[in-house]
């Protein structure tokens, strides 16, 4: 009797045990098999963890340290993928003494393509940039979602409209005949937050889609999908800062794991401080861990921990789902030697993978400090391959809209260019009429259809890789309001009286635009010196500017006209780009002109002419 009462108490205990410490999180739950990153580590959460022991007796995996830290929640576990593993199930086992009280499993797949097959994207692609939240409503069932904070509410500009990854798939062969080659997407991972939780920059789960967007399976079918009709895609990711609902926040692993001030400290957002040979360090101490906003910690990436966290995160997510690029968001601001372990260790692992940061600033001397291969005063090395072209954004935009004379106008995109001998790899920036943080390119325009047709053919011509915004093709306008700027796709919702998909209810205008638009990428796909040829421009006279793209294969004209009224171009000046060509066929109306002392150029347009 003494005996089973022992037993029973043993049971009792070991239950009690067991109710008492669970696994809630394993981070990353799964890795893969063949990979540069073998030598891992993974964060688990549960109550009181950290009094637990744990064990892997596996051939497939070593624990090679486990590190504890301030909150006992918490347990970093740094295994390594032996050489010779297998894909499979491997249990991690936690024990209390010598007692097993939970065993948890950890899961080791098989890659579905190897790091050659992740192709970056480059010159040669087109980017079609789509806020999900506001672009189609593929599956209404997920608008609301039990037990998350806000719910869909189409009539609040601010608010979540219910567009979903099931819309952009349904909406792939659209994309594609529009002349795209690639995708890229804001944010749809966890946003948990009570407002503005559409645009998805305040995450709450690094590694799980917001359920009103969908789910991990579903984005990653959407990814399948979409490069099986030969679209890349670019994944929207974020290391500086995350959403004040992350599940983390009511339990930090340390005091450091977000960056923290006596009282709430905004970042100035002086990107200058950075390369400001007079700095103070109070100065770049606010800029790089001042917050964004209050609903935006942020992150304390010189965490050694937090860093792999990150960075591992990020590499998962590539192999997840096969991506060819990342859009870094607010590329300076987390902590600058971070971003270059960052970038360093995606590129170990992925060679030919594309990644783009953004810095928005109006000069080149800033921007450029970020490319590869930049030797930079203060000896900060970069590995960042791409920078997203503000400059050239905000000067071609002043371009179209200034009065055109010997300091405004097209001069100021032509000093701009000018300045290219900053950049390490000019043709490797990322060029746009606007994007969804900035007011629509067609109201930058002031709404001037000759205007905005420049400003494509600019994009689609110039050194880089274009991208465009959701909607450019259909002349979507408004204010700078950021609920305006993202505003509804017109046919992404069941019931809407216009829809750009079939037409309906499009404006005459509308229409040409979006047939201009394919026009212009259809052949932009096949326009080898666009894609790879070097670059010769000519000062801007009488309002007229003129660049040459061109190749061993191919040479083209572009001819920039901001006169109102038809100019006779004399040819003489270009003589050295146009020796033995004798004709231009204009790639957008089949119009031939012959190359003799003069052509005609009509007024306030813009002119593409293929020289043979």
């Amino acid at each position: 009797m003494k005996q089973i009462s022992i037993l029973f108490l043993l049971v009792l205990f070991s239950t009690t045990l067991f109710s008492q410490n669970k696994i809630d999180r394993l981070e990353p739950a799964n890795w893969w098999i063949g990979m540069e990153h073998q030598d891992i580590q993974l964060l688990v959460y549960g109550k009181n963890i950290a009094d637990l022991n744990p064990k892997i007796e596996s051939p497939h995996l070593t624990l090679r340290q486990v590190i504890k830290v301030q909150n006992p929640n918490y347990l970093f576990l740094n295994i390594t993928i032996n050489t010779r593993a297998k894909a499979g199930t491997i249990n991690i086992d936690f024990y209390q003494n010598k007692t097993k009280v939970i065993s948890h499993p950890f899961q080791l797949l098989n890659r579905k393509r190897g790091a050659d097959e992740i192709v970056g994207f480059d010159a040669s692609d087109a980017i079609y940039l789509i806020t999900p939240d506001r672009f189609v409503n593929g599956d209404p069932s997920n608008d609301d979602v039990a037990g998350m904070k806000q719910k869909a509410n189409r009539s609040d500009k601010g608010g979540r409209h219910g567009g979903d990854i099931q819309g952009m798939k349904n909406s792939l062969d659209y994309i594609k005949d529009l002349g795209f080659t690639s995708i890229w997407l804001n944010p749809v991972l966890e946003n948990d937050m009570e407002v503005y939780s559409y645009h998805g920059y305040s995450t709450t789960d690094f590694y799980k889609v917001d359920p009103r967007f969908g789910s991990n399976e579903s984005y990653q079918d959407f990814a399948e999908t979409a490069r099986a009709k030969g679209l890349k895609l670019i994944m929207d990711m974020i290391v500086n800062h995350c959403g004040s609902f992350h599940w983390w926040m009511n339990d930090l692993p340390s005091d450091d794991w977000i960056n923290q001030w006596k009282n709430y400290t905004q970042t100035n957002h002086r990107k200058t401080v950075l390369q400001d040979p007079y700095v103070s360090n109070f100065d770049k101490k606010q800029f790089t861990d001042g917050w964004f906003v209050p609903t935006m910690p942020d992150l304390n990436v010189r965490n050694p921990l937090f860093a792999k966290y990150l960075i591992q995160n990020s590499i998962w997510w590539v192999e997840y789902l096969g991506l060819s690029g990342i859009r870094m968001d607010t590329y300076p601001y987390p902590d600058m030697d971070f971003m270059t372990d960052w970038t360093e260790a995606m590129m170990k692992e992925y060679p030919h993978l594309n990644i783009v940061g953004e810095e928005w600033y109006e000069h080149p001397t800033i921007v450029s400090y970020w490319q590869k291969g930049k030797d930079n005063p203060n000896g900060y090395t970069s590995e960042l391959k791409s920078v997203m072209d503000f400059p050239i954004q905000m000067s071609m935009s002043k371009a179209l809209t200034e009065e055109e004379n010997w300091k405004t106008g097209w001069i100021g995109v032509y000093e701009m260019l000018a300045l290219d001998f900053l950049y390490p790899d000019p043709m490797n920036l990322v060029i746009f009429p606007d994007n969804h943080d900035m007011k629509r390119i067609f109201a930058q325009m002031n709404d001037d259809y000759d205007l905005f047709k420049q400003a494509m053919i600019f994009v689609a011509t110039m050194r880089g890789i274009p991208q465009y915004y959701y909607g450019t093709e259909i002349l979507m306008s408004g204010s700078d309001d950021h609920g305006i700027i993202r505003s509804d796709f017109p046919g992404g919702w069941k019931g809407d009286a216009v829809n750009a998909f079939t037409n309906k209810g499009l404006t005459a205008q509308q229409k040409q635009a979006k047939d201009f638009v394919t026009m212009l990428l259809q052949w932009r796909k096949t326009a080898t010196a666009i894609h790879n040829g070097k670059m010769m421009h000519f000062i801007p006279q009488d309002g007229v500017y003129v660049y040459f793209r061109y190749n061993a294969d191919q040479k083209v004209m572009v001819i920039f006209n901001k006169n109102k009224t038809e100019t006779s171009l004399d040819l003489s000046r270009y003589a050295e780009m146009l020796k033995g060509k004798t004709k231009g066929t204009d790639v957008l109306n089949g119009k031939v002109f012959s190359l003799g002392n003069k052509i005609q150029v009509a007024g306030n347009s813009a002119t593409i002419l293929d020289l043979k």
